[in-house]
């Protein structure tokens, strides 16, 4: 299990919105457990198998999920973390970082403010993707010089030219 508690000074989770498709269902399984067992609730989207579907739904979910705030922050897995991630990064306002450790998931966090996290399922072991969820919780936004490339981002994403 994770050595990284969240603290109050990350963000406060009330909800956490979890979506995988086959190659991450057995990590998005273990994440939940990791989630509920911390007191953090937990919005699955799905898949609920490891019969094979297909990854832009569940990115897509999730990403709806953070945009509507039925969930703080977001959590995808797919077998690489690649292909889901680019189907939440469609939903204008989603911010997802492919994380394979826990300094990338604090950066993304601090510097990007990520508001949903990435996984592959089928390259990450369990205990590593725990301690990157931790850390990807416990992190927050620094602001400052970072709020004006965030806000660079966002103005890509309304279709202006910088």
């Amino acid at each position: 299990m994770s050595n990284v508690e969240i603290s109050q000074s990350g963000v406060e989770c009330v909800k956490i919105a979890l979506g995988a498709d086959h190659g991450g269902y057995e990590l998005k399984e273990a994440i939940k457990i990791h989630l509920k067992n911390k007191g953090i609730e937990v919005l699955d989207t799905g898949t609920d198998s490891l019969e094979s579907v297909d990854y832009p739904r569940y990115g897509f979910a999730v990403g709806e999920a953070v945009t509507t705030k039925s969930a703080e922050l977001g959590i995808v897995i797919c077998g690489t973390g690649l292909g889901i991630s680019m189907a939440a990064n469609k939903v204008p306002g989603i911010r997802a970082a492919v994380c394979t450790e826990a300094y990338s998931a604090r950066m993304a966090r601090e510097h990007n403010n990520a508001n949903v996290l990435a996984l592959g399922g089928r390259v990450t072991g369990v205990g590593l993707a725990l301690d990157i969820v931790d850390v990807f919780l416990a992190t927050k936004f620094a602001g400052g010089r970072h709020a004006r490339r965030v806000e660079l981002i966002t103005a890509i994403e309304r279709g202006e030219k910088l």
